[in-house]
């Protein structure tokens, strides 16, 4: 089994994750209500997805 001989630097730790910080979550407008909601995601206001009712708010 392959053990490291040497511990790896803060620098090249920080460098690997450079990437693995929290990215903000996209948000779009609903082409119905005009709210803010994430991508892919059915509207919760309005219950539209991809141009369509797909929930009912009764």
């Amino acid at each position: 089994m392959a053990v490291p001989k040497r511990k790896h630097s803060n620098a090249r730790t920080g460098s690997r994750r450079a990437h693995d910080h929290k990215k903000p979550v996209q948000l779009t407008s609903c082409p119905e209500c005009n709210k803010m909601i994430p991508t892919h995601v059915v509207c919760p206001n309005c219950g539209h997805y991809m141009g369509r009712q797909v929930v009912s708010n009764d």
